[in-house]
Order: structure tokens, then C-alpha cells, then sequence
């Protein structure tokens, strides 16, 4: 799944690069080639990246319930000089 993501955001970002070349010669074509590599970027790298990196976690982890305020609160009285 590394060498995907890589692999896809090295092709967006060399598309855009592409895109930006080609539009001082054909306009139409580098607009085509700059949007597709931006449509790919949000929605095929973007997801595919945030699934990477929360498909191991819990949610309840990062959300305010009482337990976590305490343990918040326990924390920083602990660590107060």
C-alpha cells in the first residue's frame, strides 16, 4: 500500500508538471492533463491515503468522553511543576 501511494502521488505530481509544460505550447491539453491529475489526486489518492492511515485505529481514541477528560485532567495535574 507505501509503494502504491508513492507511486500515485509521484504520477499526480508528474502529471500537473506535464500539464503545465504541454499548456504553453497547447492550452486545451494541458488544462485537460493539470485537471485529470487533480481529479485523481482527491478522489483516488486522498481517500485511498486517509483509509491508509486510520485503518488501524480506533475512533473512541481521539473522541471527548468522560474518561478521556480524565485522563487528561489526571495528566496534566501530574505533570505540572
Amino acid at each position: 500500500m507505501n509503494y502504491f501511494l508513492r507511486i500515485l502521488l509521484i504520477a499526480v505530481f508528474t502529471g500537473i508538471g506535464v500539464g503545465f509544460y504541454i499548456k504553453s505550447s497547447d492550452e486545451k491539453s494541458g488544462h485537460l492533463i493539470i485537471g485529470t491529475s487533480i481529479v485523481v489526486g482527491v478522489f483516488i489518492l486522498m481517500p485511498v491515503f486517509i483509509y491508509h492511515r486510520w485503518k488501524d485505529r480506533s475512533v473512541k481514541d481521539y473522541m471527548l468522553t468522560k474518561e478521556n477528560i480524565e485522563k487528561m485532567r489526571d495528566f496534566q495535574r501530574d505533570n505540572k511543576i
